[in-house]
């Protein structure tokens, strides 16, 4: 796991890359552009997804205990 400063490094990079591979396929289609554009944008949602993930992590917790809680919380209530 790698942590926010380091994804936040890498969206940086990739979203310049992208921008650039844009610049180069607007002046005329390039079938090796194209296809690295298009794993770069997955990679970027995945960037995206992980950052995310790490935020909520670290603003609630794992989670596991999440749900862990839940679910004896839910089985108090129910026994009430």
């Amino acid at each position: 796991m790698t942590d926010i400063d380091q994804i936040r490094d890498e969206i940086d990079v990739a979203t310049e890359r992208r921008a650039e591979l844009w610049h180069l396929l607007s002046e005329g289609h390039d079938a090796a552009l194209a296809d690295e554009l298009h794993k770069l944008e997955e990679r970027l949602a995945a960037l995206w997804d992980e950052q995310r993930s790490l935020k909520a992590r670290a603003r609630f917790g794992d989670r596991d205990e999440i749900i862990k809680r839940a679910r004896h919380e839910e089985r108090l209530a129910r026994a009430a």
